[in-house]
């Protein structure tokens, strides 16, 4: 009996202290702080993929801090979670982002930029197509109307008195994913693309394409923004502690990858195999690495371009005062500190 009563209490100290080491873990997780961050699967936001792959962005924020992951096809599913709340800071498109900010009421800020350029006006080899006017009567895909891609090709349509069907005129936009832009201009069924890279690339690589306009003729010289890091203004000011250490690790990751860009290939494939199932061939990750330019300066004058862009196109019905959508005191204060070179 003094045995049986012996080996019931042990077992009683054994549950109850298997009972509050669980409840201490239950806690310890409680306790952390979760950031829920959103990217695409799309070398433009590499600072992301990399970042998030090599644990950067975790050391940064320490051990207290959890961070979820969500990947995204297209701006507007971003800003669809991050409005519903279930996306704390995310990298995303520009106008996008302008959009989330006006629809938002204004709980959305730039932090930073993360990529320039980028883009480019791809057409088949068997079109006559030697000036912009000759796009008279073509059909050109873009990945999402509203985009930066549709605006930029919108804008150059306009210059050269062209006008879309939508309008009264000839040319043809067509809002297609980036996977059946290439399998339907290999079919001829599309005359040119304006697209992001790495699709430009494979347009030239595997459909017969040839570059119309390169990602420093299509815009601006190459100088504006495709890719910008942003954060729900709410979570800011919550954790403005997180946001620095965020921003901080982001102005690392792209001096990184600057100086190292075979490295930062590498890990942004090994990436794209594990988001999508399939990498790039190197080819196609070499040629697109030399049309875009990794970076945490967010050019801003491009970004209000883009509202008088987006204005011009009829996606917005005014222009709207979106200065309040910057908040660079961090990236400023961080770049100032390691000389590197200031953002205007």
């Amino acid at each position: 009996m003094k045995k049986l009563l012996s080996l019931i209490l042990c077992l009683s100290m054994l549950f109850i202290l298997t009972a509050c080491n669980e409840k201490k873990k239950e806690g310890e997780s409680h306790n952390k702080v979760i950031i829920r961050v959103a990217h695409f699967p799309n070398i433009t936001h590499a600072q992301a993929l990399v970042g998030l792959a090599d644990g950067t962005f975790q050391k940064a924020l320490g051990d207290n801090v959890k961070i979820v992951r969500k990947s995204f096809n297209a701006g507007p599913e971003e800003i669809e979670a991050l409005l519903a709340g279930e996306v704390d800071l995310g990298y995303i498109g520009p106008v996008p982002a302008i959009n989330g900010y006006i629809r938002s009421n204004g709980d959305l800020r730039i932090i930073a930029g993360a990529t320039n350029a980028g883009a480019v006006l791809v057409v088949r080899q068997d079109e006559k197509i030697k000036q912009i006017s000759d796009l008279a009567g073509k059909k050109i895909a873009v990945p999402q109307f509203g985009n930066t891609q549709d605006i930029s090709l919108r804008q150059l349509l306009e210059e050269a008195n062209l006008k879309t069907v939508d309008k009264g005129g000839n040319v043809t936009v067509l809002q297609v994913k980036n996977p059946d832009i290439l399998a339907l201009f290999s079919q001829k069924q599309l005359d040119a693309a304006l697209v992001p890279e790495p699709w430009g690339s494979k347009l030239l690589k595997d459909a017969e394409g040839k570059i119309f306009l390169d990602w420093n003729e299509v815009w601006r010289q190459g100088k504006y923004t495709t890719a910008v890091v942003i954060v729900n203004n709410s979570f800011l000011q919550k954790h403005p502690d997180l946001v620095y250490k965020w921003v901080k690790a982001h102005v690392d990751l792209t001096e990184k990858i600057k100086a190292n860009p075979a490295w930062a290939k590498k890990v942004i494939n090994s990436q794209l195999k594990e988001l999508t199932g399939k990498n790039l061939p190197q080819y196609i990750l070499d040629q697109s690495f030399t049309r875009m330019v990794s970076t945490y300066d967010p050019a801003q004058d491009s970004i209000y371009d883009f509202v008088n862009l987006a204005v011009s196109a009829g996606y917005l019905k005014e222009k709207v005062n979106i200065a309040p959508i910057f908040e660079l005191d961090d990236l400023k204060k961080i770049i100032k500190e390691k000389g590197l070179p200031q953002i205007e």
